[in-house]
């Protein structure tokens, strides 16, 4: 029977909600964007200063053309395009190799700035392997020994053996269990073929111990009908009959089955309260708990169509308590995050005692954390809601909707958000968050294809490892934005000073395209390669507002900018010893490439002296500087290039001068960095 098509669905619905949540724009994204902002004012501002410079000097048009061409190259670092993406694909590649998938490139850094991780609880903080590990039925309560899909194991009560042939209450519990089941198991030398939900799998287990089978059940009483557990609904019933008998099992919430029940087994009458104090005291001890009920009757099976008839007056068979055995690694990721500056939030559809439970053995949440269900935050207006996320740790009974409006209001919060998920309801919530990471495994494709990447293990550790990943990522491109923009500011100065002091330009536009493009451009794809420094994930996360370069690169690149803009008075005095105007220009640019060359060195780490690095630990870098070098050389001596870009060469005296003037880069920047340690 249809009852819904197209967007009225569940399904639909869904993706209706995913289609209307927008596009987030990641911080390394808005980063870019404001300095790409910044550079794209300045440009044109000291273009029309240097412009104004010029006429008021008397200076002759066609050569102040030439020199705002000039102005305009210098002041803008074309490589810059170029070695981000470089940058962010080498952080792709060394992801991948932890076991992390990369869908967008610009979501390779978010992960290294995100201050809370909102993650799903079952398969990624824990095993996904669901155990029975307690059963209570007929008023007593049953341990069940044994790990994972094995089928060693007993069910002791009172610390005994106890077996169905001499417990009726077990014996239905159990056949509840396992006839009320959609997942298959077969038993094949002490262990389970199985296929199916973790939960239902557990449940199949735990009847193999106590000598139930499935498929043996089922050819007794076959099934007839069934109704499949929905999240609206809570349970699940599997009818069965034989012809002259008729069975009716039903499965799921706790407090859900004992509202269909007027009686339970072994009990004179139904405790509604004994229950919950048993239900509780199973989730409080971190096992997730299900409830078993049936109904016997003689004649044909009722259908599931007969509804609330078919499912009233059940007697209450028991409950099921069962564990899903946190992750080893997760717990030692998640203190990882905790040292790191990042808020771990676990967002599950189990129980609240349990989620807090299980999150309480992870170190998620502490003695004193706020626990948020579904309910709680249907309760809450915007306001309050943000206010309230900012102190809880654990979100429970959550449907998507929920999950969405959490991450939203933790973003009205100022705080980045990653969000795990697998399953299409998770879609919305992976869309709308800073970085969305769908599960490979589990993961559906809704989810993976709403996500910003994919974990290919499932697995919580996998997951911090991308924070750690990405932390370098971003290390990369702020180094290598720093460089490049140190040589253009230098440039700038030149040629500004040139305007100002009315002396021939140090540089010509295809020159600075030279240097830009080809001698810095090898040098700072190069620095992307640089190993991560000790300590990178003990740093407390980026604010939002935070810019791609620091306030103290900012004030380096102040430093190297005018020192080299300096040291070009070597051009000067060049000029001055009457050398031709194209050799002291080949002077002014192998002057900058050299500058540059040692300073490459300096911007290896925002903090560490270039004496602390050895040259040869980044392999790369030290094969592109010689490189960049040895490319400028030839370019000083090949006929094609000195006529394309006017060098001529240089003897040993002069480049012996610009060594010696050069190596002031050095000392500049670490005197700067002993200041900032200071």
């Amino acid at each position: 029977m249809v009852v819904e098509t197209g967007g009225a669905t569940e399904l639909g619905k869904i993706a209706g909600s995913v289609r209307f949540v927008p596009e987030s724009q990641t911080p390394l994204q808005a980063r870019i964007g404001r300095l790409a902002r910044l550079i794209g004012i300045l440009v044109p501002a000291l273009s029309v200063v240097g412009f104004a410079l010029g006429i008021a000097a008397g200076e002759d048009t066609h050569q102040l053309f030439l020199a705002m061409v000039a102005l305009a190259v210098a002041a803008i670092p074309e490589g810059l395009p170029i070695v981000l993406t470089i940058t962010l694909a080498i952080s792709v590649n060394r992801m991948a190799e932890r076991q992390t998938l990369v869908r967008r490139l610009p979501a390779v850094e978010t992960l290294g700035s995100c201050s809370v991780i909102g993650s799903d609880k079952t398969g990624t903080l824990t095993q996904n392997r669901m155990t029975v590990e307690r059963i209570y039925t007929g008023g007593r309560a049953y341990d069940v020994t044994g790990t994972g899909y094995g089928t060693e194991g007993e069910i002791l009560v009172d610390g005994h053996p106890s077996t169905i042939e001499g417990d009726e209450a077990l014996r239905i519990a159990l056949t509840a269990a396992v006839l009320c089941n959609e997942a298959s198991a077969v038993a094949t030398d002490g262990q389970l073929a199985v296929s199916g939900d973790p939960t239902e799998i557990a449940l199949l287990v735990a009847g193999t111990k106590a000598g139930l089978f499935k498929d043996e059940l089922e050819e007794k009483l076959p099934r007839t009908a069934a109704i499949p557990f929905d999240s609206e609904r809570r349970f699940a019933a599997s009818f069965h009959g034989d012809g002259e008998h008729s069975l009716v099992f039903v499965k799921g919430a706790p407090e859900q089955v004992a509202a269909m029940c007027e009686g339970a087994l072994g009990r004179p009458a139904l405790d509604y309260q004994e229950i919950a104090d048993e239900a509780d005291a199973m989730a409080a001890g971190g096992l997730r708990v299900l409830a078993g009920a049936y109904r016997e009757s003689r004649g044909a099976t009722p259908s599931a169509d007969t509804g609330d008839e078919a499912l009233g007056g059940l007697t209450f068979a028991g409950l099921y308590g069962m564990i899903d055995p946190p992750r080893k690694e997760a717990q030692e990721a998640i203190r990882g995050c905790r040292d790191a500056g990042i808020r771990v939030a676990m967002i599950t559809g189990d129980h609240a005692v349990t989620g807090f439970a299980i999150a309480r053995e992870l170190g998620i949440a502490g003695p004193g954390s706020n626990v948020l269900t579904g309910r709680d935050i249907d309760l809450l207006g915007d306001d309050a809601l943000v206010e309230a996320v900012g102190e809880t740790s654990v979100y429970a009974r959550v449907a998507p909707e929920h999950k969405l409006r959490v991450v939203e209001a933790l973003q009205r919060g100022g705080e980045v958000v990653a969000v795990t998920g697998d399953g299409v309801n998770d879609a919305p919530a992976l869309k709308a968050a800073d970085i969305g990471a769908a599960m490979g495994r589990s993961g559906t494709d809704a989810a993976r294809e709403a996500a910003d990447m994919v974990i290919t293990d499932d697995n919580f550790a996998s997951i911090f490892a991308a924070v750690e990943e990405g932390r370098v990522a971003f290390d990369s491109v702020r180094k290598t934005t720093a460089y490049l923009l140190a040589g253009s500011l230098a440039a700038v100065i030149a040629v500004l000073a040139s305007l100002l002091f009315r002396f021939e330009l140090p540089f010509l536009p295809a020159q600075l395209l030279w240097l830009n493009l080809v001698c810095f451009g090898i040098q700072d794809v190069a620095l992307a390669f640089e190993p991560r420094e000790k300590g990178v994930v003990e740093r407390p996360p980026r604010q939002r507002e935070e810019g791609i370069v620091s306030k103290a690169l900012w004030e380096r690149i102040a430093i190297v900018g005018t020192l080299m803009a300096a040291a070009l008075a070597v051009f000067l005095l060049a000029l001055d010893q009457g050398v031709s105007l194209e050799e002291a220009r080949t002077i002014a640019v192998t002057q900058l490439v050299v500058l540059m060359a040692l300073h490459v060195g300096n911007s290896r780490s925002e903090h560490l002296s270039i004496l602390a690095k050895s040259p040869f630990s980044n392999r790369f870098l030290f094969a592109g500087t010689a490189l960049a070098l040895a490319v400028h050389v030839a370019a000083l001596h090949l006929p094609a290039t000195q006529f394309a870009l006017r060098f001529e060469p240089l003897d040993l005296e002069t480049w012996a001068v610009i060594l010696a003037t050069s190596l002031s880069v050095i000392v500049a920047v670490e005197v700067h960095k002993l200041g900032r340690q200071a």
